[in-house]
């Protein structure tokens, strides 16, 4: 008998259309793509990049990099788990390897990955041959494979490639948050012509529209699709959530019965509803949110449900 594949998909995942009047006051319809519900460990576009580097490094170890909440350390982390693989998380800012592991970091380690803390200027240039060498070096794991921060390199983008495929012709524009590009590179690529990506960053700086264009030259050979960032809604930068973007995440789930992520769809969101506002689509635009993850850790099931508290 086979064993079941762990990292097996629900492909395509969903797409569900919303009734909210604050878009339907616009002549415009809102669909939500599920991509949260692609695989419960390996959540949404975190499927798509990581398992074509999964089949790139054929058994290796595998090494990755990213802050101390990052998203991409733990599904990467949780893919070494069910698939018996080595993993090393190189993590940004050496200051907290003295320090107890957060949540986050403390689910990788429960995952079986092993942390390496570097400082943050090292972490700034990891990218440079010599100092990615050293910092190989120093976490044992010359041999690996290496993911880069966020999963974003050609094959991730070709693998995301396949979001833009499932949503051609049922959208017109398609959201979704940046951090590194990956996602919104191999899904513009994907959607084919008459639909638009929109990118939303979730980090300060205006460094991710040449990001976008070296994924798409390096995956495909030259730019694909249309697609265009808004750079406004990253409230502060990455991991801050203040709480005017606390109260329109908690008003969204209340509305739709969607636990909303904050640190990436909570800001795709809000930016759509501020654009339409804005009167940036026109009536009869059908939009597409891409939900790439859920909350971490899990919301606590409402008193009274009967189910026990996520731990």
């Amino acid at each position: 008998m086979t064993s079941p594949d762990p990292l097996a998909p629900r492909l395509p995942s969903p797409v569900e259309e919303v009734r909210d009047e604050r878009f339907a006051r616009h002549g415009l319809r809102l669909l939500l793509k599920r991509d949260d519900l692609i695989h419960p460990e390996l959540i949404g576009n975190k499927w798509r990049k990581l398992v074509p580097n999964i089949e790139a490094a054929r058994g290796r170890a595998l090494v990755t990099f990213g802050g101390a909440y990052s998203n991409h350390l733990r599904a990467t982390a949780a893919a070494g788990r069910l698939l018996g693989l080595a993993t090393t998380g190189v993590v940004r800012g050496d200051e907290l390897a003295g320090r107890p592991l957060n949540p986050s970091l403390a689910r990788c380690a429960a995952d079986g990955m092993r942390l390496h803390f570097v400082d943050r200027s090292a972490y700034r240039r990891k990218t440079e041959p010599e100092v990615l060498a050293g910092i190989l070096r120093a976490a044992g794991a010359e041999e690996a494979y290496v993911v880069p921060e966020g999963g974003s390199n050609a094959e991730a983008v070709r693998g995301c490639r396949a979001l833009g495929e499932e949503l051609r012709g049922r959208a017109d524009v398609v959201a979704v948050a940046c951090g590194t590009g990956g996602t919104l590179a191999g899904l513009a690529a994907g959607l084919g012509a008459g639909g638009r990506a929109l990118g939303v960053p979730v980090l300060k700086g205006d460094f991710l529209a040449a990001e976008v264009r070296a994924l798409q030259e390096r995956a495909f050979g030259g730019r694909r699709g249309t697609w265009s960032l808004d750079g406004r809604f990253h409230f502060g930068g990455y991991a801050r959530t203040p709480p005017a973007l606390e109260a329109f995440a908690e008003d969204f789930e209340q509305r739709h019965g969607l636990p909303v992520e904050r640190l990436y769809v909570a800001k795709m969101l809000h930016a759509l509803l501020t654009l339409a506002g804005e009167g940036a689509f026109a009536r009869g635009t059908t939009l597409a949110a891409v939900v790439t993850g859920r909350p971490f850790p899990p919301p606590r099931p409402p008193a009274g449900s009967g189910q026990p508290a996520s731990r």
